[in-house]
This record gives C-alpha cells, sequence and structure tokens, in this order.
C-alpha cells in the first residue's frame, strides 16, 4: 500500500492496535519541536498501544519505544491508518 492512499484521521481516532503513519502534525509551535525531536516526524510509522481508562493520556509505539500523549496533543497528530 502506498503512503498516500487512505484518509488522513485523527490518532485517537481508531482502537489500540492500530498502526499508523504520520502526516501532519497540527500542534502550537511551542510542542511541535518536542515532539518530533523524539521521533513524530511525518513518514514515521506508530502504533496505538492504549488509551487510559478515562481517555486521556495515549500510548503509542514510536522507533522502537513508548511515548505518552496527552489526548489534547495526540488529538493533532495526524495520520494514516495502515491496513
Amino acid at each position: 500500500m502506498s503512503s498516500d492512499s487512505g484518509p488522513v484521521e485523527s490518532l485517537t481516532s481508531k482502537p489500540p492496535g492500530s498502526l499508523a503513519t504520520v502526516v501532519e502534525l497540527k500542534l502550537p509551535e511551542a510542542s511541535r519541536p518536542r515532539l518530533m525531536e523524539l521521533g513524530l516526524l511525518a513518514g514515521t510509522v506508530i502504533e496505538l498501544v492504549r488509551f487510559a481508562p478515562m481517555g486521556d493520556p495515549v500510548e503509542i509505539k514510536v522507533r522502537g519505544y513508548n511515548l505518552t500523549l496527552r489526548k489534547s496533543e495526540a488529538e493533532q497528530i495526524f495520520v494514516r491508518f495502515n491496513a
């Protein structure tokens, strides 16, 4: 499957276990560099690991390690989910 197929959706729009490719970070300018330094770059494959019981925070696996994000941040990360 090519990287430009499928709709672009918020990271939080699918259930845990979903694999996705990062398309765009629509975060405030102050938050973007921190996440990019942690490996969240366009084209990076990530896995949605789990949501906390109340839905916040969200845990993802990126570049071989687990990263926990605020739900408000995860909602601003746009991805294409892999089949």
